[in-house]
């Protein structure tokens, strides 16, 4: 990849229940990616640590090199950071609830089967 091309990726920082949605830059280093999140968060990067598929991600690397391109974080289907924060001593295990489901749809709401007959009756 050349320096100059930097593409976006789109992430979902994932803690608990909360969820971010951000994106940066190929070339971001996880660092930078841990600012952006205590601006949200208010908690500083040394007290989180970020997680792709439940290996630590290096400070140090940018998030290309972690595997998130432009290819694989995209805005309709952005990739999943996982987010764990230190609490005393040592850090949290990650934990990331799954999202919920949606109630069911009232009847009045649901698509209704008709039968050529139903719809000649509600004509006359």
């Amino acid at each position: 990849m050349q320096p100059s091309l930097c593409l976006d990726v789109f992430l979902m920082i994932r803690h608990h229940k909360t969820t971010i949605f951000t994106d940066a830059k190929e070339s971001t280093t996880v660092y930078e990616l841990k600012r952006i999140v205590e601006g949200i968060l208010k908690r500083p990067p040394e007290d989180q640590k970020l997680y792709k598929d439940d290996q630590v991600l290096d400070d140090n690397k940018t998030l290309g090199d972690c595997g998130f391109t432009s290819q694989t974080a995209r805005p309709q289907a952005p990739a999943t950071v996982g987010l764990a924060f230190r609490s005393s001593d040592s850090f949290e295990p990650l934990r990331v609830d799954p999202f919920s489901s949606p109630p069911e749809l009232p009847d009045v709401m649901k698509p209704q089967e008709t039968s050529g007959s139903a719809n000649e009756q509600a004509v006359q």
